[in-house]
């Protein structure tokens, strides 16, 4: 085993300058290309605006648009002689047998011809001439003119290459999040035996891709089909992606951490397996020697270039919930509402309501949950919640919005399933179910709280609340002019399809404000001693693992530090959606859903059916490839079966918000802790053990989300059907 000074001496340092550097300025590289794409249009719309107003001239009838390249001399003769060319033609004419059969072209004719070219010619002449002289008088146009094309050009390029551009981010993310360990799995490597079983599954995996998708690129070669440069591209990325995660997979294996502890158990290290690797043995195996489908994987790993707009958009609001981890914007906003010492579970609720808001701008509870969960969970633990309390609200954070206006995901249900269901159908019925489990939450935190009520009077709370909205104005006017620069300057309001582009672009500005001012501007103190302690207690570990601002970074660190957080979590969550779409593939195939009786009888246990079988969808599958599995499959015999096709999605929302935070996989819960930290979700399991001899107290931090959800679930599957909320729904 090499020393530490030879590993970083090596291979070590190959790792730590691809980890810390490469694949960071890379990353940011094409996030910042997404950022200009995305607003690409509406900045180039203003810079022909500006160009119009610059240098148009409605006088002499001059535009930009004709300015936006350089004038080309006509190739005309402007000073023919016409007597000439008309006595040429006549004589041609004349000796023409053809033409003299069906009479001459009478010479005032042909003569008319050559004065209307003449004067054509004439006036392109006169027009390049004008034009000439209009960019002689405006020396500047070339510059601007140059500098518009150009992002034109940038524009045009990535607009056409978006596929290429999220592969690539793919193949970067991926390979660091292998290097890092990164993966989600059910519980972290930690024995010898945990180590080798996962990297002997990660090789298996990936080997099991690497042949499906050179299998997928011979067919297509094979196939005489032409290909474009964007789909050999896409195929190429595919395929060094999986054979270099193959080869560093092969060189872990036989690099076991010295930190690695001695011993193990082979049930436990099967559980340290990423998820994706799982998934990419079972549908490889699968698709390779039951189905005789070797290019299985590789064909349903198209999801994401078919979809390639809402998987860049996830990519930005990972960096963004990041880069918002290197503001003071949480602190600022939740100290408004310290000093009325609310019980950590009212406080809770208010977070939890409010977090709801970016959830439904995501479009996933899972990306929220990676991009906040850690800032979330260190305000609850500050507030005095128990750590497992605090776990508990992580992983459920994103589990309200996602049934509300403008979230991608119904955005989806509504381009999927356009003949029976609207977006806007969806977001009105939506909000009944966020305030629904929302009042389930509160309700349940209280009923099973140790402190059931606490709150500062007014004449307490009120001055410093109203004290500590003074360091929030600076940041709530830097919101209202990239808001406004955008509604006015580039006239685009901010929507689902504009905020993933937006929000980067406001926490940058939130960063650097930070860094140049917000120091003048400390967040004020917790006018409760006893909790003030512990949230400086509390902090130290969040402090150790950089998941604060209050570490001192320049604007530089802190974007850096960012984004290179955002790295391993894009490669882990993505990769782990394209295998999803494999499984949801897979079931596909199988025709298991067919097996589902198209008539059930009873609607009540038709309904039942559906939830438990739209959770277990949840349990195994990101949101988006369930989506698109359940939009094909299932929704047809729901609706055939009478349930109403708005009721039918408020069920699938719910259902898969439910198998989110429910074993075996509880996949929020996985990325609560690739987002707080393994230690710390360890210290939270053996600070349980040691205070609480109760079995909820112990385990709170799966049983309180399961107890929301289901409870929410089971009373949106039938109180709408028992209350007649809906009409029977016929399927026609």
């Amino acid at each position: 085993m090499k020393t530490s000074h030879e590993q970083r001496s090596g291979l070590g340092l190959i790792s730590h300058l691809w980890n810390q550097w490469i694949s960071t300025f890379a990353i940011l590289m094409l996030l910042l290309l997404t950022l200009i794409i995305g607003t690409g249009d509406m900045i180039h719309g203003q810079m022909l605006r500006l160009g119009e107003r610059l240098y148009g001239d409605d006088k002499i009838g001059m535009q930009y648009s004709f300015l936006r390249a350089e004038p080309k001399k006509p190739s005309c003769d402007r000073n023919v002689d016409i007597d000439k060319l008309v006595k040429e033609k006549m004589q041609q004419e004349a000796s023409d047998p053809d033409a003299a059969f069906f009479g001459l072209t009478p010479e005032a004719d042909v003569r008319a011809s050559f004065v209307s070219a003449q004067t054509d010619c004439e006036q392109k002449y006169v027009f390049y001439d004008k034009l000439i002289k209009h960019m002689e008088d405006h020396p500047s146009l070339r510059s601007y003119r140059s500098m518009e094309t150009g992002f034109f050009w940038i524009l045009k390029w990535g607009s056409e290459h978006r596929v290429l551009i999220l592969i690539l981010m793919v193949v970067i993310a991926a390979i660091t999040a292998s290097l890092k360990m990164h993966h989600i799995g059910l519980r972290p490597a930690r024995t010898k035996l945990d180590f080798k079983v996962y990297n002997i599954a990660m090789v298996l995996g990936n080997t099991l891709l690497s042949f499906s998708v050179i299998s997928q690129y011979r067919s297509v070669l094979n196939s005489g089909v032409e290909s474009t440069f964007e789909t050999i591209g896409v195929y190429w990325l595919w395929m060094i992606l999986f054979v270099v995660l193959t080869v560093i997979s092969l060189f872990k294996l036989f690099r076991t951490p010295e930190n690695a502890e001695e011993g193990g158990k082979f049930g436990l290290a099967l559980l340290s397996i990423p998820l994706y690797a799982f998934m990419a043995i079972v549908t490889g195996i699968a698709f390779t020697f039951f189905m005789d489908y070797p290019m299985g994987q590789g064909i349903y790993l198209g999801l994401l270039t078919e979809f390639s707009n809402i998987f860049l958009n996830l990519a930005l609001f990972i960096w963004a919930g990041m880069l918002l981890t290197q503001t003071r914007v949480m602190d600022l906003f939740l100290a408004i509402l310290r000093p009325w010492n609310l019980a950590p579970e009212t406080l809770t609720w208010i977070i939890l309501i409010g977090a709801a808001i970016p959830t439904a701008y995501t479009g996933a509870s899972g990306i929220f949950v990676v991009a906040a969960g850690a800032i979330i969970y260190k305000e609850v633990w500050n507030s005095g919640a128990r750590r497992q309390y605090a776990l508990a609200v992580s992983a459920m954070s994103g589990s309200l919005g996602v049934v509300l206006r403008p979230c991608l995901l119904v955005i989806l249900i509504s381009m999927l399933d356009s003949r029976h269901v609207t977006s806007d159908e969806l977001f009105n019925h939506g909000i009944y179910v966020f305030w629904l489990t929302s009042l389930i939450f509160l309700s349940v935190s209280l009923f099973l709280a140790e402190e059931k009520f606490r709150i500062n009077p007014p004449v307490v709370a009120v001055p410093g609340m109203l004290r500590a909205m003074i360091p929030v104005i600076p940041y709530v006017l830097i919101i209202l002019a990239i808001v406004g620069f955008y509604k006015f300057g580039l006239d685009t309001k901010m929507d689902e399809f504009t905020a993933p582009v937006i929000l980067p672009v406001m926490l940058l500005a939130f960063i650097l404000f930070d860094k140049l001012l917000g120091n003048k501007l400390p967040i004020p103190e917790n006018p409760n001693k006893a909790l003030a302690l512990q949230h400086e207690k509390n902090s130290e570990y969040l402090r150790e693992h950089g998941e604060t601002a209050e570490t001192k970074r320049s604007f530089r660190s802190a974007i850096r530090f960012a984004t290179s957080e955002s790295v391993g979590h894009i490669g882990a969550l993505i990769i782990l959606m394209a295998l999803s779409a494999s499984v949801g593939g897979l079931i596909e195939r199988s025709e298991i859903v067919t097996m589902i009786p198209t008539h059930l009888g009873s609607i009540l246990v038709t309904l039942g059916f559906m939830a438990l079988l739209l959770a277990l969808i949840g349990m195994t599958t990101d949101p988006f490839g369930a989506v698109i599995l359940v939009a094909a499959t299932i929704a047809p015999v729901a609706y055939e079966n009478g349930i109403h096709p708005i009721h039918f999605w408020m069920i699938v929302l719910v259902a898969f918000e439910f198998g989110y935070v429910a074993p075996p996989v509880a996949l929020n819960h996985l990325l609560t802790r690739l987002s707080v930290g393994d230690e710390e979700v360890a210290a939270a399991d053996a600070e349980a053990k040691a205070m609480y001899s109760s079995f909820y107290y112990r385990y709170e931090r799966w049983i309180l989300p399961i107890i929301v959800l289901f409870t929410s679930l089971a009373l949106v599957t039938f109180v709408p059907y028992l209350l007649n909320l809906f009409d029977w729904y016929s399927g026609k």
